[in-house]
């Protein structure tokens, strides 16, 4: 038996007629968003991914988050998440995230908990050491064989992220340019 289009759309209609007036109210599902963060802390929070800026509602819980979900009266991202900021749950409830430093040292095979303290004193040697190895302070040009200044070092890196601001990207800016560093990037742009 065909079903022609316009026979399909008329059954269809007739069906959903036929539930709206059965006169049973609807029930409200365990799924609705009411129901699912009633009674829980509600703030307001922006995605720390990228340089978008989407808008969150996150919903604690005696300090813990339940809930992360977009924004619907946020003006950039009207609700809707990417994969990243729809995974953000993941990275604040995980229980393999890291809490304290590990350290492996070179050829080990064994992690050892190190303090802050330790962690910082030695980056800040080691960033100072590679500076000291590979800062140049001149270089010759190859066309025209003359001498310039450069004062800058290519063994470093920075890569800025989204979860700082923009005075923190400032500081950030301002302190790799000052260690001479000619690769400072930005997550945003990559």
């Amino acid at each position: 038996m065909a079903v022609s289009r316009r026979q399909f759309l008329q059954g269809g209609a007739l069906a959903a007629a036929g539930l709206a007036l059965n006169g049973k109210p609807g029930e409200a599902s365990v799924d609705a968003p009411q129901m699912r963060t009633k009674g829980l802390k509600v703030s307001t929070t922006i995605c720390p991914f990228c340089a978008v800026g989407c808008g969150l509602i996150v919903h604690t819980k005696n300090g813990k988050i339940v809930n992360i979900e977009g924004d619907p009266d946020h003006p950039i991202n009207q609700g809707s998440l990417c994969p990243k900021g729809g995974a953000l749950f993941q990275v604040a409830n995980n229980e393999r995230r890291l809490q304290k430093v590990m350290y492996r040292a070179p050829r080990s095979d064994k992690w050892e908990e190190k303090s802050w303290d330790w962690a910082l004193e030695r980056i800040a040697k080691r960033m100072k050491e590679t500076r000291d190895k590979t800062f140049k302070a001149t270089e010759v040009n190859k066309k025209d064989k003359k001498e310039y200044v450069v004062n800058r070092t290519e063994g470093l890196a920075f890569l800025g992220g989204a979860g700082l601001d923009n005075e923190e990207c400032y500081l950030w800016s301002k302190f790799g340019r000052a260690m001479g560093v000619a690769n400072l990037e930005h997550q945003a742009r990559l």
